[in-house]
Order: C-alpha cells, then sequence, then structure tokens
C-alpha cells in the first residue's frame, strides 16, 4: 500500500507584480495556510516522504513553507510537468516516483480535483492549500496509473485558522 497525498497550492496573489502566470507568488493567507498545513501533518506523523511540486511560484512556495513549518526531512522536487499538465500527466509524473511510502505532489486546480475523483471514483473539490489522503492498493508508485484507493481526509487549513497550529493563533 502507498499514500498519495495531493496538495494544492496556497492562495496565490493576484495584486502582486509578477511577469507570468508561473510566477505569481502567495498572498499573506497563503503563507499562512501553507505552514499551517505543514504543522498539522507533521502532528499526524503523516508528513511526505517525498514531495514532487509544480515549478510555478506559487506550488513552489507552499511546498517549502510546509515543510519548513513542519520539520519535514523530505526532498522537494521541481517537475514542471506538473504546471499545466492534465490528470494523465500528473499520474505518469508520480509512476516515475521513487519507491517511497508516502508522496505528495503539489499543484493546480482543476486538475487536483480531477485526479482524486479519478483515484477515490469521487468528486472533491480541491480548495487553495488542501490536501487529500488518499490510501492505493498498490505496491509501486509504476501502478499509480490503473490504480483506485480510498480517501482518508480532506484536510482543509481554514478549519484551524484560530488553533494551536496556526501561526497567526
Amino acid at each position: 500500500m502507498k499514500t498519495l497525498l495531493l496538495m494544492r497550492h496556497a492562495k496565490s496573489d493576484w495584486e502582486a507584480a509578477y511577469t507570468s502566470d508561473h510566477e505569481r507568488p502567495l498572498n499573506d493567507r497563503g503563507v499562512r495556510s501553507a505552514r499551517l498545513v505543514g504543522g498539522l501533518l507533521a502532528d499526524r506523523d503523516e508528513q511526505p516522504d517525498l514531495v514532487i511540486s509544480s515549478t510555478a511560484v506559487r506550488a513552489r512556495s507552499t511546498a517549502e513553507l510546509a515543510a519548513g513549518a513542519g520539520n519535514w526531512a523530505a526532498e522537494i522536487v521541481l517537475e514542471r510537468d506538473l504546471y499545466g499538465s492534465g490528470p494523465e500527466g500528473v499520474l505518469e509524473v508520480a509512476a516515475s516516483a521513487p519507491d517511497v511510502d508516502r508522496l505528495m505532489l503539489v499543484g493546480h486546480q482543476p486538475t487536483w480535483s480531477m485526479v482524486v475523483g479519478l483515484l477515490i471514483g469521487s468528486r472533491v473539490d480541491m480548495k487553495t492549500a488542501n490536501v487529500a489522503s488518499i490510501e492505493l492498493f498498490i505496491d509501486s508508485w509504476s501502478e499509480l496509473p490503473e490504480a483506485t484507493g480510498t480517501l482518508n481526509y480532506l484536510l482543509n487549513p481554514r478549519l484551524f485558522f484560530g488553533s494551536e497550529f496556526d501561526p497567526k493563533g
């Protein structure tokens, strides 16, 4: 069995100065949410063994902030194919992952909701900074494109604003 954590990038800053969509940064709420998720996953001992993130600034920053806040030991690998890719492309990227038990992918909508739907057979709306934890009935990531799984949880960091896990709380 493997666990796939799909994390949508945190809230981006549409008002910031950036040259392309790929370069759009996080806003303050996005930074807060990314850090909160990192701490929550660490507290549950569910931090990833490896993170593969889209190269977009908002996704990369989300991964880095979560990992830093949760003191994760996971390496963060940047993958251009997670930016603008459809569900099949995302599954191909994950299928090439090394043999780790818990893999996190950090990326974008609407693809993330579609990937979750493909894997669990049910619609899920991935809001900013949400994490879907999916238990997969596979022994190797190479089996992922044909796999099905079960949703363990859908983590929405906004539900924890003001809690002990909130960096601003």
